[in-house]
């Protein structure tokens, strides 16, 4: 099984200007240990995403880092013309050598679209016309679309990306149903969703791609994020996570709460330790989440597994330590 790191750059409540640098330093930690890919996620008017612009912070991770793949998790494609998107996508991927992962989707909060101008309702159609028209820009050659929202004529493409014909695709999901299209176009997936949740849609994956005649061998990556704290002692890594996950939680809700409304198909408890009973966090001694990470892993179905070392108030030091000790304690890696 390989690893990730899904990442919200959520506000640290330090200066920004350290924070990004301190990000950036972790990501260095990260390029040297083997991880397979780093997956920014993309929000605006809330302290849950100090990258509104991905691609100008993964532009620096690309230039900071050697080995790791990396890309937004996702590109919220109606808050952008797909035209413009669609050259930064082959700058990024040029600049690194070909290690984009290119994330895609309509953006989680309707709140955070209506701020753009648009209406949310219309968000899934201009999701679904975009990314038509950026990978068919991304073949190359003059470029003509028409669509409801978006018309291109005889544009010609004077970029194109390191890998062809595009990056590999990556999409967020909740629900059994969404892997229909995902299996059909080889596109990786990633769920926040319990053991229960991540098995029936793992299960449906692997039932869409064998009925579309693919092995096993091919699959694409499944995975779910959860949050990881590790340290020396239980005691020493929970009162890390107690301090730091309440100052994520916080940020993850106030957009959602400022505006009376809730987040669908997502929740997030107050207390960590609910949260850990849920599954969607492992907080403990390195041993412990190995163990803990194999046992989610075989119960869920996953092929990858994301971790997130770094939220809330953590500083560096806690966020590396966790990073370290995963890495180093023998069969912290294996799955």
């Amino acid at each position: 099984m390989e690893f990730g790191i899904f990442d919200h750059l959520d506000w640290n409540q330090r200066d920004l200007a350290d924070h990004y640098e301190d990000r950036l330093k972790l990501l260095e930690v990260y390029d040297q240990s083997d991880f397979y890919s780093y997956h920014l996620a993309e929000h605006h008017a809330t302290p849950l995403g100090t990258a509104p612009s991905p691609g100008i912070f993964l532009s620096a991770v690309a230039q900071r880092t050697k080995r790791l793949r990396f890309g937004p998790m996702v590109y919220c494609l109606p808050l952008y013309h797909p035209i413009r998107l669609l050259e930064e996508i082959c700058m990024l991927d040029q600049m690194s050598d070909g290690r984009l992962e290119l994330g895609v989707g309509r953006g989680i909060s309707p709140i955070e679209v209506g701020h753009f101008g648009l209406d949310p309702k219309i968000a899934p159609a201009m999701y679904r016309e975009a990314l038509d028209l950026i990978l068919t820009g991304l073949k190359g050659g003059e470029l003509t679309f028409s669509g409801d929202h978006y018309q291109v004529r005889e544009m010609p493409m004077t970029l194109w990306p390191r890998q062809r014909p595009h990056p590999p695709l990556w999409y967020g999901l909740s629900h059994p149903n969404s892997t229909v299209w995902a299996a059909q176009n080889a596109v990786n997936i990633i769920t926040n969703r319990d053991e229960v949740g991540s098995r029936q849609i793992t299960d449906r994956y692997r039932k869409e791609w064998r009925d579309l005649g693919q092995d096993e061998a091919s699959l694409p990556r499944m995975g779910m994020s959860r949050h990881i704290v590790i340290s020396e002692t239980e005691s020493e890594a929970m009162a890390i996570a107690r301090r730091a996950y309440p100052v994520w939680r916080n940020s993850f809700y106030v957009l959602w709460d400022r505006n009376g409304m809730k987040p669908i198909n997502v929740h997030f408890p107050e207390e960590l330790e609910e949260l850990i009973d849920l599954g969607q966090a492992i907080v403990g001694t390195a041993d412990y989440v190995a163990e803990e990470i194999r046992r989610q892993a075989t119960a869920s179905g996953v092929n990858y597994f994301l971790c997130r070392f770094a939220f809330g108030d953590m500083t560096y030091d806690e966020a590396k330590q966790s990073v370290d000790r995963f890495t180093t304690v023998p069969n912290a890696r294996s799955g």
